[in-house]
């Protein structure tokens, strides 16, 4: 069966719940995460300009065996520090939604842990360092 009844669209009922691409549901995990640590932290975080990126740009030589999740760059002079991190990679990873949930906050976790010099365990008390 096709139709309004099962496929959100312009003929659909006003209560039909759109249908979220995975780009935004992969946005709303990061912007909850991000927004967590905003509110605890925002004294040591000062300015940090929080971006998705579908995947790093890795030299033609690279030859790790992993491709980066997240990328860490510390602000200097006017400009803001900013902490990408990479959907497909992530998403990659995790088998279900709540994988990839718990995969988000682990890195986000890390990099803030890294970008202002404390353990990851103080800053979110969810973090599993065996989530990644």
């Amino acid at each position: 069966m096709r139709g309004p009844g099962l496929m959100p669209g312009p003929l659909s009922p006003g209560g039909v719940p759109a249908v979220r691409s995975p780009k935004a549901a992969f946005d709303e995990l990061v912007l909850d995460v991000v927004h967590d640590l905003e509110e605890r932290w925002y004294r040591e975080l000062g300015l940090v300009e929080f971006a998705v990126e579908e995947t790093p740009m890795v030299p033609d030589d690279w030859d790790a065996d992993t491709v980066p999740l997240a990328s860490l760059v510390r602000g200097s002079g006017g400009r803001p520090t900013r902490l990408v991190l990479f959907r497909r990679p992530i998403e990659l990873r995790a088998e279900t939604r709540a994988d990839l949930s718990a995969m988000v906050l682990t890195v986000l976790v890390e990099q803030v842990s890294e970008l202002i010099g404390r353990p990851p365990e103080e800053i979110d008390p969810r973090y599993d360092p065996d989530e990644e």
